[in-house]
């Protein structure tokens, strides 16, 4: 009879340690920064402002119309705006993003996980935009501009003034490893 062997304190598993499914999106020894919470309001209220009004006219429509069938897509749209009130902001908090010494990391995602490593030395241009939803929210948005067409970098919800921060401080760092190559 043979007994498995027991493993050492060192070779025990680490309740702290990320599982292998996260370990990819979980680089070591890198601390994230979150995007601000403002930004789940304002997705929030673009469901409510798109799907409320949507909702009032089936409702109405069906009371009118005394037509049952009415209250189907009713309930659908009204189903579709709560699984997005309980989803934004999970997503939120989901999203986030670190500075490292040569590249800056943003990843978002629950279900389907998405890191974006953008080297510092690959920036051409960094774009801070805010229309006046996102101003209404005190919300704005960095795009980063590599070579790449295809590059997908940016930070949605960051307060203005991390924003422009986060501008010129990537601006600065994407000119020195620039200028270092």
């Amino acid at each position: 009879m043979t007994s498995e062997p027991t493993p050492a304190p060192s070779q025990a598993p680490d309740a702290a340690a990320p599982t292998s499914a996260s370990l990819p999106f979980e680089p070591h020894g890198v601390t994230w920064t979150p995007v601000s919470p403002r930004l789940a309001s304002a997705r929030l209220t673009s469901i409510a402002l798109v799907l409320g009004p949507v909702v009032l006219l089936l409702v109405g429509l069906a009371l009118a119309t005394k037509a049952v069938w009415l209250w189907i897509p009713a309930g659908v749209v009204a189903l579709l705006a709560l699984w997005g009130a309980l989803l934004v902001p999970r997503q939120v908090r989901a999203m986030a993003y670190a500075e490292r010494d040569d590249d800056l990391l943003i990843r978002r995602g629950i279900m389907f996980r998405s890191l974006v490593v953008v080297p510092y030395g690959r920036m051409q241009y960094v774009d801070v935009s805010a229309g006046p939803f996102a101003r209404r929210f005190r919300i704005a948005s960095v795009q980063l501009h590599t070579a790449s067409p295809v590059t997908s970098a940016s930070i949605d919800g960051l307060p203005p003034a991390e924003a422009a921060r986060l501008r010129d401080r990537l601006a600065s760092r994407g000119e020195a490893r620039l200028a270092g190559l």
